[in-house]
């Protein structure tokens, strides 16, 4: 029997992966959690040997959890669960420790494959993450930063990065750049997305964790 936990800040998303699983010979739902930080503190005890951890979650974020997960427990295989199709958040996620990747949107027949084949120790990515780890290496193999972890942004993106590290206001950050207030949010927005990070806060520790304004 092959025992999933399920990690997601959505009750729907929680209830749909419930669902669909709920009459799968050979796989057994042993319980969830609606944030990384509770998870890391139950999940023991449910013993699962697969986790579906969301990425992008209030509080700890699922790049910094599955981290976190992995120390405790190292048999356990992972699949990164989210909407994001960002090349960098894989690249993260498989770097932290992750033996899958899926979106959401993913059907029965494909979280099932999933499931299976991480249990079984071999990695898993869905059609369009495949596609797109594939094309980031083509693309990148003259690149220095070939075998990074980290998210790439742009130079607009870490010039207003470190204005925010420098505690600088949004409309601070667009007077001194001379671009609008809503083109740093659209920054602050897209730089959101690439660290699978929810807010300013989470965004800054990241920057700083991994030194992304550099």
């Amino acid at each position: 029997m092959i025992k999933v936990f399920i990690v997601d800040d959505h009750k729907m998303v929680i209830e749909g992966f419930r669902l669909l699983l709920k009459d799968e010979t050979g796989i057994e739902v042993v319980g969830h959690e609606f944030n990384a930080e509770a998870a890391l503190d139950s999940i023991s005890e449910a013993t699962p040997n697969v986790i579906l951890l969301d990425i992008n979650m209030p509080g700890m974020n699922g790049i910094d959890a599955c981290k976190q997960l992995m120390k405790m427990m190292p048999a356990v295989k992972i699949i990164a669960i989210t909407m994001h199709k960002e090349s960098s958040l894989i690249k993260m996620m498989l770097g932290n420790g992750a033996k899958g990747y899926v979106l959401k949107n993913a059907g029965k027949e494909e979280l099932i494959e999933a499931i299976e084949t991480v249990y079984k120790g071999k990695m898993y990515l869905d059609d369009i993450s495949n596609e797109i780890v594939i094309n980031t290496m083509t693309n990148s193999k003259k690149s220095s930063q070939y075998n990074t972890l980290f998210p790439k942004l742009s130079r607009r993106e870490k010039e207003v990065l470190q204005l925010i590290l420098d505690e600088h206001t949004t409309q601070e950050i667009a007077d001194k750049l001379f671009i609008s207030f809503g083109t740093v949010e659209t920054h602050r927005r897209n730089m959101l997305i690439k660290t699978g990070t929810r807010n300013t806060a989470g965004l800054v520790r990241v920057a700083l964790e991994y030194e992304l304004h550099k």
